[in-house]
């Protein structure tokens, strides 16, 4: 498994949901499961960029029992800078022993074949995450996993499915949707669903920033190292920033809506960002989701230098406005409120949530609800690049939309060309 350049194998021979069912029924209750107190925390780490590397030191904070034992990447070099960082920051608390570090498109498989891993972080490109999530819960792992969690609507299918083996195993799993585990979300929610807000009429959410990191491609990279390594500019990758980045903000409205949107209009390009390093990508959408009482939601996200940045959820309601960005979250109107407490960093609280699931016995399951979200975003985004309006029933049922590769091997990977509205099928 070491050996980046051994292995062949396609997400369709992983993502198989109809059988997950029926592998769950086999299982004994609470197969996999900590016991209740336990203070065992041996994490394995699959997918070691920025946000894996970040993700793990989250992890460690959150607990001191927390112990990293396993690291896997697609690439070495990439094993070999988190653990020189994590050991840095944690030493003693890093105990990844060569045999314990894998490299190949198959890494997953030798960070869950280590015996003391109970816990994965899951941080891959969420072109990945549907296979590696699926394998970690077969394998009797709790874990938290990286949002989005897909790219299409077949692994969105997929994640769902084995959230609900996660449930029939008892195993905790938590999405990187941090909002959900923020003090000041959780206390405006809270006053959205007292009615202070009044009933919800409208809502809007923002993604909008500047420009992002690009790797070039070097001459020794094969087209899919390549592709991997910039993930964030092809579809098949990232899911486009709509749904890698906005997922986010989209999330915070169907939490605040209680429900998922019933249909999806969207629109978008590509005006800025054309060079070929960006892949095949949009550089701005705009969405507009249909509930199913009625109410409209407006969604905008941007990512291009020079312009106006705004990052933010606003849910307006008959009573007042409930609105929150990185620098203010409060409610005006009738019953204005303004949040002014200290709050924990919810990067790292959302593992200290995860770990308290598990000590008590009752282990949290994000896995549908971020599955969900990601697939409003992989709506807006589908919608967008055929200029198609559409349900969230034929999205969600009938779509048969798969982005995955031929195979996962090093070498030639062609990718569609950059989508034409009007013209790039719905499929």
């Amino acid at each position: 498994m070491s050996n980046q350049h051994e292995t062949s194998v396609t997400r369709r021979d992983f993502v198989k949901t109809a059988a997950a069912a029926s592998i769950a029924a086999s299982l004994p209750a609470g197969f996999g499961v900590f016991a209740q107190g336990s203070d065992s925390f041996k994490v394995g780490v699959i997918g070691c960029g920025g946000r894996g590397t970040g993700a793990a030191i989250d992890c460690l904070k959150a607990d001191p029992a927390v112990e990293i034992v396993a690291l896997g990447d697609l690439v070495p070099d990439r094993v070999d800078s988190c653990l020189a960082r994590l050991n840095k920051e944690f030493a003693g608390r890093v105990k990844v022993p060569a045999a314990n570090r894998f490299t190949g498109f198959d890494n997953y498989k030798g960070v869950l074949s280590v015996p003391e891993v109970n816990l994965i972080v899951t941080a891959a490109p969420p072109g990945f995450r549907p296979i590696h999530f699926k394998a970690a819960i077969e394998a009797g792992k709790h874990v938290f996993m990286e949002k989005p969690v897909a790219v299409d609507p077949v692994g969105v299918r997929s994640v769902i499915a084995t959230a609900e083996l996660a449930a029939q195993k008892k195993l905790a799993v938590v999405a990187g949707t941090q909002r959900r585990h923020q003090k000041r979300y959780l206390e405006m929610m809270k006053r959205i669903q007292d009615g202070q807000i009044g009933d919800i009429v409208a809502a809007q959410c923002y993604w909008n920033m500047g420009d992002l990191w690009v790797k070039l491609r070097e001459p020794n990279m094969s087209e899919i190292e390549w592709q991997c390594r910039n993930w964030l500019y092809f579809s098949w990758l990232s899911g486009d920033h709509i749904v890698e980045q906005h997922v986010h903000n989209i999330d915070v409205v169907n939490w605040a809506m209680g429900a998922m949107p019933k249909t999806v209009m969207g629109m978008g390009g590509r005006q800025v960002r054309t060079a070929p390093e960006y892949g095949n990508i949009f550089d701005h959408f705009f969405v507009e989701f249909e509930y199913p009482n009625g109410v409209r939601a407006a969604s905008t996200c941007r990512q291009t230098k020079g312009c106006h940045d705004r990052v933010e959820e606003r849910i307006v309601g008959t009573k007042g406005v409930a609105w929150s960005t990185s620098s203010a979250t409060r409610i005006t109107g009738q019953s204005p409120w303004t949040f002014e407490a200290e709050e924990i960093n919810p990067y790292v609280q959302e593992h200290i949530d995860l770990i308290a699931s598990i000590r008590k016995g009752a282990p949290l399951n994000e896995g549908r609800q971020i599955a969900e979200s990601t697939m409003c975003a992989i709506m807006g985004r589908m919608s967008a690049y055929t200029g198609r309006a559409f349900s969230w029933e034929w999205a969600m049922n009938t779509s048969k939309l798969d982005l995955s590769p031929k195979q996962y091997a090093f070498g030639p990977n062609p990718v569609d060309p950059v989508a034409v509205p009007g013209t790039t099928p719905l499929v």
